[in-house]
C-alpha cells in the first residue's frame, strides 16, 4: 500500500461537532476570516465554519422528553401505599417472588416520597 491510499481526508468524513478543536481550526484557518481563529473557541469555530460554507443547522440539537410526574398530596400516597400493601399480601398466600418484591419496592418508594411530602 502507498500512503496516498492509506492517508484519508480526516475533515471529510467526520461531521464538525466530531472534529477535534485542532482540526476544525485548520478548516477555519483556509476560510476567510475576520477575527483570528485561534482565539475562538470550539462551538464559535463550528458557527464560524458552518457560516463561511453556508451550512444551515440540520440536526436540531436533540431534546429529551420530559416526564411530567404527578404530584400526588400526602393522603393520596398513604391510600396507595395501603393499596399496595393489600395486593403484597395476596402476592405473599399465592407465594409470587417476583410480584412481592415488586410490591415491596413500589410500597418503599411511596413512603419515601410521602416523607418528603410532609417534610415540604
Amino acid at each position: 500500500m502507498t500512503e496516498e491510499t492509506r492517508k484519508k481526508e480526516p475533515h471529510a468524513e467526520k461531521p464538525l461537532e466530531k472534529m477535534t478543536v485542532k482540526e476544525l481550526r485548520e478548516i477555519a484557518v483556509n476560510l476567510p476570516h475576520v477575527q483570528a481563529v485561534h482565539d475562538m473557541k470550539k462551538e464559535e469555530i463550528i458557527a464560524f465554519i458552518r457560516e463561511a460554507r453556508g451550512i444551515r443547522d440540520e440536526m436540531p440539537a436533540r431534546k429529551k422528553k420530559k416526564v411530567v410526574k404527578l404530584k400526588m398530596t400526602r393522603p393520596e400516597l398513604k391510600a396507595r401505599i395501603r393499596e399496595l400493601k393489600g395486593l403484597k399480601i395476596q402476592a405473599g398466600e399465592e407465594k409470587d417472588g417476583k410480584k412481592l418484591a415488586l410490591l415491596r419496592r413500589r410500597i418503599s418508594r411511596l413512603k419515601k416520597k410521602s416523607r418528603k411530602a410532609a417534610g415540604a
